[in-house]
């Protein structure tokens, strides 16, 4: 009977620790990660070499460019994304975007259409991609429901509710929107934990 038990746990134990993140190639130490974004990639609160990919870079040890631009809607870093890659011709983007298309309460089906054609456009380019999911406000901090439906339709590894742990806790912001130094932190330890799973490093 315990062997029985022994065999059923077993079993039972590799769902335990929820779904597998998607798989991605592993990135040469020669690597170049873009992380692309709006003040939160460009680190609003903190200083730049305290902003998440900073952060991230010396977590990873592969460069990591900040591409963040302060109070840019999704449509607009849509179109600054292709000179991005086209400068850069990064291995890995990593993309944090929509806040402001959240905060100026635009239509999610718009700003979901511009992040899906982002990662798209990364994808045609032959970018590895990995999201990650800026919450709207409210009471309980979630990460915005589109974000993980592009995740999952178009398999790429997901960050959803890192953001709104961190915007969640007084202590790690430095205003009502933006982490400070230690959220930002926060942030690039969950990404650099996601690129483990995933197999990236």
């Amino acid at each position: 009977m315990a062997r029985v038990c022994a065999l059923l746990l077993l079993l039972l134990l590799p769902g335990a620790c929820g779904p597998a993140a998607p798989k991605l190639p592993p990135l040469p130490e020669d690597a170049l990660v873009l992380a692309f974004g709006d003040s939160l990639t460009f680190g609003t609160g903190a200083t730049a070499d305290t902003s998440y990919p900073a952060v991230l870079e010396g977590l990873i040890r592969r460069k990591v460019i900040r591409a963040g631009v302060p109070g840019e809607v999704s449509a607009r870093g849509l179109q600054r994304l292709a000179g991005a890659l086209e400068r850069y011709r990064p291995d890995l983007l990593i993309l944090c975007h929509g806040g402001n298309d959240i905060l100026r309460l635009k239509d999610d089906r718009k700003t979901a259409a511009n992040i899906r054609a982002m990662v798209e456009l990364a994808q045609a380019r032959g970018v590895e991609v990995v999201l990650i999911g800026v919450p709207k406000p409210g009471l309980f901090l979630s990460g915005a429901e589109f974000y993980e439906r592009i995740a999952e339709a178009l398999d790429v590894p997901y960050a959803g509710e890192i953001l709104a742990e961190v915007l969640g806790s007084p202590s790690l912001k430095s205003d009502t929107i933006h982490p400070n130094a230690a959220g930002y932190r926060k942030l690039a330890e969950a990404v650099a934990a996601l690129l483990r799973k995933s197999g990236a490093i």
